[in-house]
């Protein structure tokens, strides 16, 4: 016994060295909530997707600024001949014709500014197209947020039930430990029997090894909470609860299905992509139609004792047609269309999952907030049971297992009930989530 007790002194001596070379942080959930929304590497990445889309839709937009191009080229000749068809070129009965020009060389440059006025709403259609892809992508991130919201609410929880389940199995060993003392002096003096303390013993053991589990449970909590927050793996979180506890909320089922289908995020950016899709058949036609272009230009150019052009600036309206579109557009018409079908039918399962994930969460809800009841009881029949065993076996009435088991049962009744509280806690809040309230709720 002695040993039991010398080798449980050295392993609180180490966890107690642990713990002291850690650096301790006090956290609330509000405060972990921001920590997460700030070092959040997918929201990083979902902010990097707008300004993705939003550059996509300034590059669509700039489709109808006017195109400039310039153009220019040196090119030497070898031995070319130049026949200049003008009066000058043609020399009278009895003249000498005049020698011709020896052309080595050539130099021009062009400048063509073309403005496009019409284009079969192939422009019109696609800044509209990036305007929903720009509002979807920040539904999106929006979307993400309130799931990455909710995982750290899971995650304060789960680390506040494995603190919480190290506190009181470490309270249960120190009882244990007591009564096994107790029980050995009983046996010494020959008032117990060597199996009854045997059994004592051994539950203290088990104990001993339950809050080993609970207190590598609660390291891993840690570590995961840190990650999430961006902190030091070593910080020791120290858990303000205060915001842990039941709201009160009168609304049912199908307040909070209204309230899916006009806060979900995810829902809404599935809706302008499916606009999107429906643009693109639009723009897609828009290719049987001529384009249209206001059209300019500027050409110089120099043929040494040829001839040499200079200040030829021209301005007109251009027109161009893609006869092959004739045939080649009703395949991509149908593409474009088999899109939009895909986006309805997206949008139909999105709603469908939203409805049983609005039913599954409240459901869960209640079978936690009826749970809370149940484990309240449960303690208050433990503890009561536990009192009337250990009274019983003072008076001989009862046995060394009977007492042991009210013991067990006392403490998996304190357990369930804490834990109980913190599922319900993070059921509401999920509730709430799959209801498309989740941020709202938090800024009241």
């Amino acid at each position: 016994m002695k040993n039991k007790l010398k080798g449980l002194a050295i392993i609180f001596s180490f966890l107690a060295l642990q713990v002291a070379a850690q650096e301790k942080k006090q956290l609330s959930l509000n405060e972990a909530i921001d920590l997460s929304i700030k070092n959040s590497h997918q929201l990083k990445s979902n902010q990097a997707k707008i300004e993705e889309a939003t550059a996509a839709l300034k590059e669509a937009v700039e489709r109808k600024l006017p195109d400039a191009k310039v153009s220019g080229s040196y090119i030497r000749l070898n031995s070319a001949n130049f026949d200049l068809k003008t009066k000058s070129n043609n020399t009278g009965t009895g003249g000498t014709a005049s020698e011709e020009p020896k052309v080595s060389q050539a130099v021009y440059g062009l400048l063509n500014i073309s403005l496009p006025i019409y284009s079969g709403g192939r422009i019109r259609y696609g800044i509209e197209s990036s305007k929903f892809l720009e509002q979807a992508a920040k539904l999106d991130a929006e979307n993400d947020k309130d799931e990455v919201i909710q995982t750290t609410i899971e995650a304060f929880a789960n680390l506040f039930k494995a603190k919480t389940a190290v506190r009181l199995v470490t309270e249960n060993l120190l009882q244990s430990q007591q009564r096994t003392k107790d029980l050995g002096n009983l046996e010494k003096n020959g008032l117990l029997a060597r199996n009854d303390l045997l059994k004592a013993e051994l539950q203290s053991s088990n104990t001993e090894l339950s809050l080993l589990d609970a207190e590598n449970n609660w390291q891993l909590a840690n570590v995961n909470m840190n990650l999430m927050l961006g902190l030091p793996t070593a910080t020791e979180l120290v858990l303000d609860t205060t915001g842990i506890v039941k709201k009160d909320d009168s609304r049912i089922l199908d307040d909070y299905l209204q309230a899916a289908m006009t806060n979900r995020k995810d829902i809404a950016a599935m809706d302008y992509r499916k606009k999107a899709a429906e643009t693109g058949v639009k723009a897609t036609k828009g290719e049987l139609y001529p384009s249209l272009a206001l059209t300019g230009g500027y050409i110089a150019a120099d043929i040494p004792h040829v001839f040499s052009v200079t200040n030829a600036m021209n301005i007109g309206v251009g027109v161009s047609y893609n006869i092959a579109s004739l045939w080649k557009t009703k395949s991509k018409v149908q593409q474009a269309e088999a899109k939009v079908k895909q986006a309805n039918e997206t949008e139909a399962m999105m709603d469908d999952n939203m409805r049983l994930q609005v039913n599954k969460s409240y459901f869960t809800l209640v079978s936690s907030r009826k749970k809370i009841e149940v484990y309240y009881k449960a303690v208050e029949q433990a503890q009561e049971n536990y009192r009337i065993v250990k009274n019983k076996f003072d008076n001989s009435l009862a046995t060394t297992t009977d007492l042991l088991d009210a013991d067990v049962a006392q403490l998996q009744a304190r357990l369930s009930y804490t834990l109980a509280r913190a599922d319900a806690f993070v059921a509401y809040n999920k509730l709430l989530q799959t209801a498309g309230l989740l941020s709202a709720e938090l800024k009241k």
